[in-house]
């Protein structure tokens, strides 16, 4: 029988409980990882037990309960927000992801009446911030101004840096640590807004059923996760991709076929003008592959959603899309 540490034990406690040595160290129960991330965002927690903690994961490897307990925890901190359709994390680098089209599917899949959260940060990579604008996707500089956003456009983006400056700090540890830790997967599992629904994107295969289970334990109804382009829920249209997750709270996977069979491109085809991304909304583009990702991204979102026939419901929706997009 497992001895938990108490919750009002110091974060040192838990840093005991992973690094006891072979035989005696174990993973952290659900509730002792909700405590730990609650003494991580306290602000009070020595830095020290906190770079021991995320290290001493990385090392072990995370569990569906501790990335369940921290990102319940996270959530709990947050400022009550309204509730999306879907909640659409946003934490890739950017470093081998073209240009961000998946912000045309979040837009597409809004303004068929699914209201959407995007939250995130993307380090030194500011295509996805500079992009949002274009995509008709409002920035809520404070988080007290979601819901009007929402209301209005159907969609916000929510920077983690204001939503959650705690969060914040512990994600940017990466530049002390010189290593990813599980707080880039706490991020992706915050879903703020408490929706039913979340789409996310990996870089590393392995955290798919990670993901998966994480979600199950944290009630969501529906969840899809792929590895997308450059860690975000962007899908290749050329390759046949798999795709794990929950449907009615169950666990699924499958296989989804390519949705192409022209030339092979990459998703980061080297293009980096930004102004590419609206133009193709606006009609002043002709680029069927791009057109293709946005679709097929959106298709996924849709399916995630419970629309029936997505693929063709996504095509509809952008041939009969709005393509003046303003957000005054």
């Amino acid at each position: 029988m497992i001895e938990e540490v108490p919750p009002e034990a110091p974060l040192g406690a838990h840093v005991r409980t992973l690094a006891r040595g072979p035989g005696r160290s174990r993973s952290l129960t659900r509730d002792e990882a909700q405590s730990a991330m609650r003494l991580m965002l306290s602000g009070d927690a020595d830095p020290h037990a906190i770079g021991a903690v995320l290290m001493l994961m990385r090392m072990k490897g995370e569990t569906a309960d501790e990335i369940a307990g921290f990102a319940a925890a996270a959530q709990a901190s947050l400022p009550d927000l309204p509730r999306p359709a879907l909640d659409w994390p946003s934490y890739a680098a950017g470093r081998t992801r073209g240009l961000p089209w998946f912000l045309l599917s979040a837009r597409l899949v809004a303004d068929a009446g699914h209201p959407v959260l995007m939250h995130g940060w993307n380090g030194a990579d500011r295509a996805i911030r500079d992009g949002l604008d274009g995509a008709g996707i409002p920035f809520a500089e404070d988080p007290s101004k979601t819901r009007a956003l929402m209301e209005r456009h159907g969609i916000v983006y929510l920077p983690l840096e204001t939503l959650s400056p705690d969060l914040f700090r512990l994600l940017t540890l990466r530049s002390v640590l010189h290593l990813r830790s599980c707080v880039n997967t706490v991020c992706r599992m915050l879903n703020p807004g408490r929706a039913e629904r979340s789409v996310q994107g990996v870089f590393h295969p392995p955290y798919r059923l990670l993901q998966q289970d994480a979600g199950a334990l944290l009630g969501l109804d529906s969840l899809t996760v792929i590895k997308g382009g450059g860690g975000e829920f962007e899908r290749h249209p050329g390759k046949a991709i798999a795709g794990f997750g929950l449907r009615g709270g169950t666990s699924f996977d499958g296989d989804f076929p390519a949705l192409t069979t022209g030339e092979a491109r990459r998703l980061d085809g080297g293009e980096s003008d930004g102004a590419m991304v609206p133009a193709l909304w606006r009609g002043e583009l002709d680029d069927p592959f791009a057109e293709d990702v946005v679709c097929g991204t959106a298709a996924l979102a849709l399916d995630t959603l419970g629309v029936a026939d997505p693929e063709k419901t996504a095509r509809h929706l952008w041939a009969q899309r709005r393509q003046a997009v303003s957000l005054v």
